[in-house]
């Protein structure tokens, strides 16, 4: 889920337009993408969640992309179709979002002038006198008091002290990049993996054992690319066998060989070097020309070919 895109939606579709059923989808596709607006839920399941009919929210999506909202692209996984995936027009939303706010602030600024100049008589008066009586304080007084104690002055000689600034507890920090991890393998293969703790634990085990985000991802798209067309090594991606810690060092070392070679597609049981078979990070795309052969997984370093 992007909190960002989220919020896009909620700060700028009502105000232009977009309701009902309309904004409804829009806010389940917002809450389903990542923060470029790219996400692949399928028909039923945001009919289901929002209490609406299928062609109900075919037409909301139709309507949605003539508007200049959403685009959505088929997709193919082998010989079966898969779900749709949208790309939401993240600069139009923003740019929603920010004048509705410009405007807000605009109002703001205004009620705070009319109220200044809506201030009573008696009020401006009293402000006056408030003002006096602090003028007149700067003469020493008559009775021959002393006149330190108008100062201003903390006579105990304490500073204040600074609060130290809030740290993110490291745990917490690990468990937010393995939810990303975890967000990146759903969108490039497809799956529906929650963020439960038979998830997020062998990724949370690889980022303490000292490996990086970028690594964990790097590794998805590799072996994305090389069993995603593959109906028996599909199954495979899945966050137990893509992290466990017996072959995640091996996948890791091979998917820096894949990426150093300019990440080359994987089609009947090859790494192909021309740049038609590249490819393309994050989006789960299939390039045409894929077979079903099986890979070779006799070993935990799977080879690039040079």
């Amino acid at each position: 889920m992007s909190v960002k895109v989220s919020s896009y939606v909620w700060d700028g579709c009502a105000a232009h337009g977009v309701k009902g059923t309309k904004l409804l989808v829009m806010l389940r596709l917002a809450d389903f993408s990542n923060d470029e607006g790219i996400c692949y839920p399928g028909i039923e399941k945001i009919a289901r969640e929002i209490g609406a009919g299928r062609s109900t929210v075919t037409t909301a999506i139709g309507e949605l992309e003539s508007d200049g909202w959403l685009t959505r692209k088929e997709r193919r996984r082998g010989q079966r179709n898969d779900s749709n995936i949208y790309t939401l027009n993240v600069p139009k939303l923003k740019a929603a979002a920010l004048s509705v706010e410009s405007h807000r602030s605009v109002s703001d600024t205004s009620e705070s002038d009319h109220s200044k100049s809506d201030m009573s008589g008696s009020e401006r008066s009293e402000s006056d006198r408030s003002e006096n009586m602090k003028k007149g304080s700067s003469h020493p007084p008559e009775s021959g008091g002393d006149p330190s104690v108008n100062s201003k002055q903390d006579p105990s000689g304490k500073k204040p002290t600074c609060q130290p600034a809030t740290q993110t507890d490291p745990e917490v920090l690990i468990t937010d990049q393995a939810k990303d991890v975890l967000k990146h393998l759903n969108l490039v293969t497809g799956s529906r993996y929650q963020t439960s703790k038979s998830s997020l634990e062998n990724i949370r085990a690889r980022l303490h054992d000292g490996f990086t985000p970028e690594q964990l991802i790097l590794t998805v798209d590799y072996l994305t690319a090389k069993w995603g067309n593959d109906l028996a090594m599909s199954d495979y991606l899945r966050p137990s066998t893509l992290f466990g810690p017996s072959k995640f060092p091996g996948y890791q070392q091979s998917s820096n060989a894949w990426a150093k070679k300019g990440r080359p597609a994987y089609v009947n049981g090859k790494w192909q070097t021309s740049t038609n078979h590249r490819v393309t990070p994050a989006t789960g795309a299939i390039p045409p020309g894929f077979s079903n052969g099986l890979p070779n997984t006799g070993g935990d370093h799977d080879g690039i070919v040079n």
